[in-house]
């Protein structure tokens, strides 16, 4: 389903909120760790501001989740393990006009997070990675089409059927460089999450 413009600014305003205040930050301290202003995380957390995906990555840094928890649902014991595809959530970047979808079953207690993504023709998306508050292993494998990845000073063409791993502890670019739209799968892990996530259920 994908999240009408009111929706999803109520989901992350929501789960923005629940995340600072779960870790004891007040609205000074998440700017200073995230880099985003007091102000803009403000207006997320009222529901006033449509971030792009390099502002709510900044944030997921700071917090130490991955940009894909911030859409999701709070973790919980009775969970459904499945996640059919009428009930995964779809985003639209307001920035560069990609669409990721959540494919992981909502609030189920797992380690593992998978993303599925569609880049425009031409898009480009930046994140400035650096120190995070938790280490985030990636891993992108291109489905269609095929886009060019920078990870801190290295450059990798991807084509279809391609896979690269990455840990996020550096800056990370997208570009398509193509005429056609690109789609890639991206499955991310938060290194101490699985223990993390038994011994609060």
């Amino acid at each position: 389903m994908e999240l009408s413009p009111t929706d999803i600014d109520a989901r992350l305003s929501a789960r923005l909120k629940d995340l600072r205040q779960e870790r004891g930050l007040t609205l000074d301290a998440l700017a200073q760790r995230a880099g985003v202003s007091r102000s803009m995380i403000s207006l997320i957390e009222r529901g006033e501001s449509s971030p792009t995906a390099s502002v709510l990555d900044r944030l997921a840094a700071g917090l130490g989740v991955t940009l894909a928890s911030l859409f999701a649902e709070r973790g919980r014991a009775e969970a459904s393990p499945i996640c059919r595809r009428a009930d995964q959530a779809q985003w639209r970047d307001p920035g560069t006009g990609y669409v990721r979808r959540n494919l992981s079953p909502p609030g189920y207690p797992s380690p593992l997070e998978l993303v599925e993504v569609v880049f425009p023709p031409g898009a480009r998306v930046a994140y400035d990675g650096g120190p995070r508050a938790a280490a985030v292993q990636q891993q992108v494998y291109v489905l269609e089409g095929a886009i060019t990845l920078t990870v801190g000073p290295d450059t990798h063409t991807l084509a279809t059927g391609d896979c690269l791993a990455m840990r996020l502890d550096q800056p990370v670019s997208f570009h398509n460089p193509g005429d056609q739209p690109a789609r890639y799968l991206v499955a991310l892990a938060t290194e101490g999450a699985w223990a993390g996530a038994n011994t609060k259920r």
